[in-house]
């Protein structure tokens, strides 16, 4: 199957090495930042949510109008509208892009970050609610007649949406998660299960707690598995190694001065210990760093030990070979789409789009004919097989 890329549609310039410099939603960098993936081989952009962030949506439409290829991927968060109203949302911005759209359901990892908007649910309780929010979610997407809902969250009576998506039946669902809760729901509804980048044997476990999960909800079927990293790239190992330190200081020195946010507060100058975090899948990057920094051919771990295990923060590090011959062993798991940004937006994701990504999608061509000249030899020979029997019938 065909390997695809997700990198970061990011509203402003700012990461954990550099501080931002333009406004928090600015046209002309969001615009030239997603120009520079759809230039240059990536697939599908993330609209991260935070609290106090720019909204996604809107920003994703401003995109979706502007750029031709380039696929979106819609972070959301439950808490903060109706399931109604965010279908009609999800659906109106699937009209807008020509149905390029994927929503990522977030059910929310930290509580304090969750009720600066008014969610005051307990994890458990978050995620019972997201799994009946995303039901709601694909039945206005595909009910063209009037449906009632009761449920342990939802009430509401004859509802039906005058706006459809473009995708049939309906646009993507994503989520992501390393808590049991997480599985159990993703694995339930989820098209994509979205992981952050972890050793080779973890992820391989993970992917198995998915398909559990899967199997365990009634499907057939299991999501699709996405991997997440943040490649730090270089002409040679010795320069992509100094990149790599150079990135962790600078890192370090943004905590320390009080610049980073993490834990849902700000770590001052005085007191810039990181606060333990309470979601399951940075708690797991916390312990993967605390047992070694180096593992399998290019994951490194210092860059989520400095951010406290904050999202996405496991990087690979190397020549741009190593890091593609790294993102091919993860899609020899099985994962086939690969999430990637960098600590310089514009200029990772031109370099990462250059020199990686084609040698990852010219591998993964060679492993499917591989696969698919095999398929056909075992179709043959079972043909073959079938009409001596018949012969030896006669």
């Amino acid at each position: 199957m065909p390997v695809e890329f997700l990198g970061i549609a990011a509203t402003a310039d700012g990461t954990e090495t550099a501080a931002r410099t333009t406004a928090a939603f600015d046209r002309d960098y969001t615009l030239r930042l997603a120009r520079a993936h759809e230039d240059n081989g990536w697939d599908r952009v993330l609209f991260a949510y935070g609290s106090g962030a720019p909204d996604p949506a809107p920003a994703a439409a401003f995109l979706a109008s502007r750029l031709d290829t380039l696929q979106i991927l819609l972070a959301h968060r439950p808490n903060v509208s109706y399931p109604t109203f965010a279908a009609k949302t999800f659906a109106t911005l699937d009209r807008i892009s020509e149905g390029r759209l994927t929503v990522h359901f977030i059910t929310g990892g930290n509580d304090h970050e969750q009720q600066r908007e008014g969610d005051f649910l307990t994890k458990d309780e978050r995620y019972e609610r997201t799994r009946e929010y995303i039901g709601i979610v694909k039945k206005a997407w595909t009910s063209r007649e009037p449906f009632d809902h009761e449920g342990a969250h939802y009430r509401f009576n004859d509802f039906v949406a005058d706006v459809f998506p473009v995708q049939q039946p309906r646009p993507g669902v994503s989520f992501g998660g390393s808590s049991a809760a997480a599985y159990a729901v993703g694995g339930a509804e989820a098209d994509v299960y979205g992981l952050w980048g972890e050793p080779l044997a973890r992820t391989a476990e993970q992917i198995e707690r998915v398909k559990e999960a899967a199997r365990a909800a009634g499907r057939d079927d299991a999501p699709r598995i996405q991997v997440a990293f943040r490649p730090i790239i270089a002409p040679t190992e010795e320069l992509a190694w100094e990149k790599a330190h150079r990135t962790v200081a600078a890192i370090r020195a943004r905590r320390e001065g009080g610049e980073l946010i993490r834990g849902g507060r700000k770590a001052g100058a005085a007191s810039p210990e990181i606060v333990a975090p309470e979601n399951a899948g940075s708690q797991r990057l916390l312990e993967i760093a605390e047992a070694g920094e180096r593992y399998d051919r290019a994951l490194w771990t210092p860059t989520a030990a400095a951010t406290g295990g904050a999202g996405n923060s496991n990087a690979l590090v190397g020549t741009p070979e190593t890091v593609a011959q790294a993102l091919l062993d993860y899609y020899d798991l099985g994962v086939d789409i690969l999430s990637a940004r960098g600590y310089h937006l514009v200029d990772d994701a031109i370099d990462f789009g250059r020199y990686v990504i084609p040698i990852v999608r010219e591998e993964v061509a060679k492993r499917d004919a591989v696969k698919a000249a095999a398929e056909a030899a075992r179709t043959e020979q079972a043909e073959r097989d079938r009409h001596q029997l018949i012969a030896a019938q006669a």
